[in-house]
């Protein structure tokens, strides 16, 4: 492997770093709103309303040209005649007076602006998408940021201040918390995640139902919560990803402040929206590649709006298990089965207790016998509670525990504050799963619990998940290399492989001239030579040495097998006189008219695992790496894994052990483990590929890549210029 050189890596094409401190966007000393009114029935109105009930020290101003006075203050005809120009101006009026008043306001030096009204891309029309461009436009001219438009606001718990027509908020407003939510929906990410977090017991810090996101999208308000002190855990509820590169970056300043991201993707179904001309391409759904990207970049990625804040409960406090030993201590035998049974399945290792934690709980409880994990300390605690606790301390202090589960079905006060006194003192992680009520304290509950800074659940699945949760949080921060330091081959030679790219006539390479792009970046390919009559391919034949494979050549064939236009194990001269115009006919049935540069005469790879690698573009993120069980039967099997470009040797690695197959490459049933570093270091080098020829690459399909005990081999390519 050859040495590699030190760069600065970038995965897409990366924009500068365009942050923009929202600070006075959430916190304004001033704030007007336009479209005002003391109608709280009416949008405007409700707006207002909840800014005034905040009791914040927002100075407000309220704009409505047929109004002196609104809800109690002065109202001025426009923002023009403001007595002081506000730092953020609330708009509520028709899409075509929109514009005025963002104009109006740039020219009071107003830096923010939150547009409320509807009618732009949600309508499905080209007028609407003309609108909502030209907020964009006018955005980037002006550089006043906005938020919208068909947007319900946001609320700062942090400062107290709202914008936003939500009826979520109580009327005694909840403290603020360390939980930020970002959303593009209202009703979801106001009432399905902020309101019903508050009600389980966990205090939000910022929230955020940003519309349309014509210009300050959802990694933007993400950003500016994990920039600041007030957020320990952010909350996303996303239709789509706007900006890769964005995504990647916020991801990576998350993880360096060790904040934890977890999100909600709306749209798992979607598939790829176009055609695509290679394997890679044609198995590669758009939620295959979020899937893979949240993994890559720390992102715990929930099914359902709920499981946003019960991942929460867990993940706040950074108190996270050092790995995957868990312990559980119940007195309910069928819960310990199904807890048993649920740890498994999540990857829990149950830990084995030190003989002196079997010692002190042989103390405790004399007669128990040895003590299993889980822990069913059966009818023998129930009458004398306090035997659970002495027996929940010492499961907690043992050193081959990583993690505490104690569970409670019907409980008093005292046994339930013991736990949750020991949950905040203890540095290890322990989450009370506690699945009734309080005997003694009916007022008492998990929400109480909660709210006093214990991790607790009420749902065993919750539970589960949640702890599951912090050990991956925790995996991924231990295992990160910023992609600063990724490492590059040093013999990949960009020049190379673009002036072969340039070469090609077609949009789609030759597999000839796909081969050579990958060798200018070090991959392994077959020797080959192009023959345009059979007596040059059975020349060819003897130069490379028998056996050789014959297969057509033409920019308007891409899968040769397809069209039967391939030919294996050739052995001798007839052989390969034979197969020359079994090809060429081939490819003619199969597309006449095709272009047919000749025959490629080829090495012959002795018999390997078969893989596939593969780049393929996504809307976000731009070429994205894949790597899977390959030859004739990757679309049926769909074994592949995916990365966000560059990836290291670790990380290929990675890739490759998530495979369902990838005991093929391990060697299984006496067969040979294969090269599974020379495979890694292909992957590595078409990443790298990827960093640098994606402005000019669409798709490329290596299939198969054959993994050889000793090396690997690259005997097929696909090729598609963007």
């Amino acid at each position: 492997m050859n040495e590699p050189q030190l760069v600065k890596a970038g995965s897409m094409p990366v924009a500068p770093d365009d942050y923009t401190d929202l600070s006075g966007f959430f916190a304004p000393r001033a704030v007007a709103l336009v479209g005002a009114t003391d109608d709280t029935t009416r949008f405007g109105g409700r707006v207002l309303h909840q800014m005034l009930a905040f009791g914040g020290t927002v100075r407000v101003l309220p704009v409505n040209p047929g109004r002196s006075q609104v809800q109690g203050l002065p109202c001025y005809p426009s923002v023009t005649e403001l007595p002081e120009a506000p730092d953020h101006v609330g708009i509520i009026v028709p899409a075509d007076k929109v514009m005025p008043v963002l104009e109006e306001s740039h020219a009071r030096g107003v830096r923010f602006a939150t547009v409320f009204t509807g009618g732009y891309t949600e309508t499905g029309t080209a007028h609407g998408r003309e609108m909502q461009d030209a907020l964009r436009k006018f955005a980037r001219a002006t550089g006043m940021r906005l938020m919208g438009p068909n947007c319900n606001g946001f609320i700062n718990f942090v400062d107290g201040f709202a914008m936003t027509a939500t009826n979520a908020v109580p009327a005694k407003r909840p403290p603020a918390g360390n939980i930020g939510v970002v959303g593009q929906s209202g009703g979801l990410g106001q009432v399905a995640v902020m309101w019903r977090a508050q009600q389980a017991g966990l205090d939000i810090s910022y929230q955020v139902s940003c519309g349309n996101g014509a210009d300050l999208d959802p990694l933007d308000y993400a950003r500016f919560m994990i920039e600041g002190d007030a957020t320990e855990v952010v909350l996303l509820a996303l239709e789509s990803i706007p900006d890769g590169a964005k995504f990647v970056r916020t991801a990576e300043i998350a993880a360096e402040r060790e904040k934890p991201l977890v999100i909600i993707k709306f749209g798992r179904s979607e598939r790829g929206i176009r055609a695509a001309a290679s394997h890679t391409g044609a198995m590669t759904g758009a939620d295959e590649v979020y899937d893979a990207a949240f993994r890559q970049f720390g992102l715990i990625r929930v099914e359902d709006a709920r499981e946003l804040y019960e991942m929460a409960v867990a993940l706040r406090g950074k108190r996270w298990p050092r790995g995957r030993r868990a312990a559980m201590v119940t007195q309910s035998g069928g819960v310990v089965v199904h807890m048993s049974d649920s740890g498994d399945d999540l990857g829990f290792k149950w830990a084995d207790y030190t003989e002196q934690t079997q010692t002190r709980i042989a103390a405790i409880i004399p007669g128990y016998g040895k003590v299993a994990n889980p822990t069913d300390l059966t009818s023998v605690v129930s009458g004398k509670m306090t035997l659970f606790s002495e027996a929940l301390a010492a499961i907690t202090a043992d050193a081959n525990v990583d993690v505490v589960i104690p569970v409670f079905t019907m409980a008093r006060r005292t046994e339930l504050d013991h736990a949750a006194a020991l949950a905040l003192a203890s540095p290890k992680p322990v989450l009370p799963l506690w699945m009734g009520g309080c005997r003694d304290d009916p007022s008492y509950d998990v929400a109480s619990m909660v709210r006093s800074g214990v991790a607790a659940y009420r749902d065993t699945q919750a539970c589960m998940k949640g702890v599951q949760a912090a050990m991956r949080y925790r995996e991924f921060l231990a295992a990160r290399r910023p992609r600063a330091t990724a490492m590059r081959p040093r013999d990949c030679d960009e020049s190379k492989a673009r002036a072969a790219i340039g070469e090609a006539q077609s949009k789609t390479l030759t597999e000839r001239a796909a081969k050579q792009v990958l060798a200018a970046y070090g991959l392994p390919v077959t020797a080959e030579r192009l023959a345009r009559s059979a007596a040059e391919a059975v020349q060819y034949a003897r130069e490379i040495g028998m056996p050789v494979a014959l297969k057509i050549e033409s920019p308007d064939i891409p899968h040769k097998t397809e069209a039967g236009a391939i030919r294996l194990d050739l052995r001798t001269d007839a052989d390969v006189q034979r197969a020359f115009g079994e090809v060429t006919d081939a490819a003619r049935r199969y597309r006449a008219g095709a272009t047919i540069d000749g025959v490629l005469v080829q090495q012959m790879a002795p018999p390997g695992i078969e893989l596939i690698l593969g780049l393929t573009t996504n809307p976000a993120f731009g070429l994205v790496l894949a790597a899977g069980i390959g030859g004739i039967l990757v679309e049926a099997l769909h074994d592949v894994a995916y990365r966000i470009p560059p990836v290291d040797h670790d990380e290929a690695h990675a890739m490759l052990r998530e495979l369902r197959a990838y005991g093929l490459l391990e060697g299984v049933r006496g067969q040979k483990r294969r090269d599974i570093d020379a495979i890694a270091d292909c992957i590595v080098r078409l990443s790298w590929l990827a960093i640098d020829l994606g402005d000019r690459i669409a798709e490329v399909d290596v299939n198969p890549i054959i993994a050889f005990e000793h090396g690997a081999r690259v005997v097929d390519a696909l090729l598609v210029k963007r």
